[in-house]
């Protein structure tokens, strides 16, 4: 008879965090009753959750259990981060020499804050949302957790409503057209979990462009972004909102992002992810008001041993609303990318016009990509399709450029930069559209961490 070892599969861990560091952190910053009980209320919630496994839907490709939660489930405490520490790409105004604001985190601390006394003139509040908790409470009360991203929608949700540790609050009143856009910057120095939210509200007729970055270089321990960003896009109102991420190759990234849109509001949302060791982000859609408008747009470049799995929703909950999705991954290496994309009509929603697209170019036989959209209509005068593409990049392009003399990595190049510019272009500050290809050629030369560049 011969012996045989059993593997045993490691269970899906929840991070060592308690009841007790949701009152430390509250009492930490002397935040208002309303807020620790909310965050108390949060964390009750999220205790009688069970933690997401690969026998769940929505997870069933995202296995997380080698995240040594030892490391990145402990809340660090407070450094003397500097802003000088985020790369200066990052710190550079966005339309010129001009900034409408600036908010900077290092290792969860605001470490940089300005605002254009044009939109203060305006009304626009736009300050790290601990300090808009205390200054600002019936708006922040109203909005924070209770419309877009709620408690409930899901463990990791309820986690950040129990202890997010910073983040920004952006608000634009009523019929303000903001022509200066708003910039915030997370950026992390060291393992551990971090627990970001944003917060963007855009009362009616209101409008400002907003980019966001979340920042990393690569540690020898792991670290986890369990995040939340709430989009609350008010009648006739317009936001240009740009999410970009390089997380070091240690950071799993757990994340809920949803928006919500008025009668005839837009939103063009744009996504860019390079980096992470395990990114898992939900991103949806509500188009709640009539002949509302929504576009979202992402591409991303996973590399190495990446994961990244990222899950769309286009909800239609009235008449006329528009959607349009468009991702495009480069997977190099023995990275893997998984989308997983939902249009839903409901019913009553008539004339209901959605569409998505998801394009993936496989660099290597190693490389995977999955691709899943779906459709599920409820009412029956709409026009909603999808379409997805896996491949190899083309051979025939590349030996039509090196034949004329470009060497091979610089034809790979040109062929990548062309297959992102659909989405590129959609991205409206340049300097942030040149730092995104210089992020592809670090990728295509195997150069990590462009945040420590």
């Amino acid at each position: 008879m011969v012996a045989t070892r059993r593997r045993v599969a490691r269970d899906f861990q929840a991070p060592p965090l308690t009841h007790a560091d949701v009152e430390a952190l509250s009492a930490r910053y002397d935040e208002p009753e309303w807020l620790r009980e909310a965050r108390l209320a949060a964390w009750d919630l999220y205790e009688s959750l069970p933690m997401p496994t690969t026998q769940d839907e929505a997870w069933r490709r995202t296995d997380y259990r080698h995240i040594n939660w030892e490391s990145a489930g402990v809340l660090p405490q407070a450094n003397a981060g500097r802003f000088e520490d985020i790369p200066a790409a990052s710190r550079q105004p966005l339309l010129g020499e001009q900034q409408g604001g600036l908010l900077a985190f290092v290792d969860d601390q605001p470490v940089h804050y300005e605002v254009n006394e044009a939109l203060t003139r305006q009304g626009v509040i736009f300050t790290d949302l601990r300090t808009a908790a205390r200054e600002h409470p019936d708006l922040v009360r109203r909005h924070l957790m209770t419309h877009a991203v709620t408690p409930g929608s899901g463990k990791f949700a309820a986690l950040n409503a129990a202890l997010w540790t910073h983040g920004v609050f952006l608000y634009v009143p009523r019929g303000k057209a903001v022509e200066l856009p708003a910039h915030s910057i997370f950026y992390t120095t060291r393992p551990g979990a971090s627990l970001g939210h944003l917060l963007v509200v855009l009362e009616e007729g209101a409008q400002i462009d907003y980019l966001h970055e979340n920042l990393s270089p690569t540690l020898d321990a792991d670290g986890s972004y369990i995040g939340a960003i709430e989009l609350l896009v008010g009648d006739a109102a317009n936001l240009r909102f740009v999410n970009l991420q390089d997380w070091g190759h240690h950071v799993y990234e757990f994340s809920h992002q949803r928006a919500r849109v008025g009668n005839g509001g837009q939103l063009d949302w744009v996504t860019g992810q390079m980096g992470g060791r395990l990114i898992k982000a939900f991103m949806e859609i509500e188009l709640d008001g009539k002949g509302s408008w929504g576009r979202m747009s992402g591409l991303y470049f996973p590399d190495g041993k990446q994961f990244m799995d990222l899950d769309t929703q286009q909800n239609h909950n009235a008449e006329h609303t528009t959607s349009d999705l468009l991702f495009k991954g480069v997977i190099k290496d023995e990275a893997r990318s998984v989308w997983q994309g939902m249009i839903k009509a409901l019913p009553g929603a008539q004339k209901t016009d959605g569409f998505q697209a998801n394009r993936n170019m496989l660099l290597g036989d190693k490389a995977r990509a999955d691709s899943i959209p779906g459709l599920e209509i409820e009412a029956d005068d709409v026009r909603c399709t999808h379409a997805a593409a896996i491949g190899q990049i083309e051979e025939e392009v590349l030996f039509y450029l090196t034949s004329r003399g470009i060497p091979r990595k610089e034809a790979e190049k040109l062929v990548i930069d062309g297959f992102f510019v659909p989405v590129l272009d959609r991205i409206p500050f340049e300097n942030v559209r040149d730092r995104m290809m210089d992020y592809v050629e670090r990728k295509l030369m195997g150069q990590d961490d462009p945040a420590q560049a």
